[in-house]
């Protein structure tokens, strides 16, 4: 795959590979310092994908090699360093700093799992919904700067066009029977939704009142994006808890498998999204 990954997905890919590199030939930062010729500072630089520091090919390929690669590992690691891009977000003044990971993840993302339990997620919503969203959430704003964040939420579904991404949606009944805008609003939202569920590479099922207790227990939304590495590439996982004017990334091994395995559960315990959809269509129409 021809990367053209923005900064942060690129970071994340390689300090995700060159801790498993580091796990796998069991040695310190220091150890890999000594042995690369560099500070310890500059392998924690590498092994943190927030920082900010500069990334060079030759460094990683030093970092590569002093924990054992094979030539193709560190040839992948040097290939994404030479290949980073700003990312068209950096641009729009639509998309706060803190979500500037999320959409740079979502480019790359083979898949993206998400859990929304109060509101349709970005990714399926119409415009008329993003633009009462941004009004209710942030009523001090112009309606420029609402209309600029609303249209950089809809350029963010551009994703949806790449063959190589499949969306996996668990939406909460609860998120369809919360008016948002008004009838005419939810009914374009709710019919734009039925019509993703015709979408070859996006899976929508809803998670019905009468499921009960879920594996989400009293927690909110989710966002699980990642690659599997296959065909050469560099593995990613992320997960992505937004909470008010900021998001919060988590991307250990521990805590991305326990989202996975939580998102598993709540697939398998929603429904088939078509009856509840029709039902929530006629109801607004009402």
């Amino acid at each position: 795959m021809a990367n053209t990954a923005s900064e942060p997905a690129t970071r994340l890919q390689i300090a995700q590979h060159l801790a498993a590199l580091q796990n796998r030939a069991g040695l310190t930062k220091t150890e890999i310092a000594q042995r690369a010729r560099c500070g310890t500072s500059t392998v924690t630089r590498y092994l943190e994908w927030r920082s900010t520091g500069r990334l060079t090919v030759h460094m990683v390929r030093s970092l590569a090699d002093a924990c054992g690669a094979t030539a193709a590992e560190r040839d992948a690691l040097a290939q994404l360093v030479a290949s980073q891009s700003a990312g068209w977000q950096l641009d729009v003044p639509g998309v706060p700093a803190w979500m500037d990971p999320l959409v740079s993840f979502e480019a790359v993302a083979q898949y993206i799992h998400v859990y929304a339990c109060a509101l349709v997620p970005g990714l399926l919503q119409t415009p008329a919904y993003a633009l009462a969203t941004h009004k209710a959430s942030d009523p001090d704003a112009t309606l420029e700067e609402i209309e600029r964040k609303a249209a950089a939420r809809i350029r963010r579904q551009d994703v949806l066009q790449r063959d190589d991404l499949h969306l996996r949606v668990v939406l909460a009944e609860s998120a369809l029977r919360w008016s948002v805008g008004g009838p005419d609003v939810m009914r374009q939202q709710i019919d734009h939704l039925r019509k993703m569920m015709d979408h070859p590479r996006v899976d929508l099922r809803i998670l019905p009142y009468a499921a009960g207790a879920s594996a989400a227990g009293s927690g909110g939304n989710f966002v699980v994006l990642g690659r599997d590495g296959e065909s050469g590439d560099l593995p990613m996982t992320v997960v992505y808890l937004e909470l008010h004017q900021r998001g919060l990334y988590l991307d250990t091994p521990a805590d991305t498998d326990a989202y996975k395995v939580m998102f598993n559960s709540l697939h398998d315990q929603a429904a088939d999204g078509s009856a509840i959809l029709a039902a929530a269509s006629k109801e607004s129409s009402e």
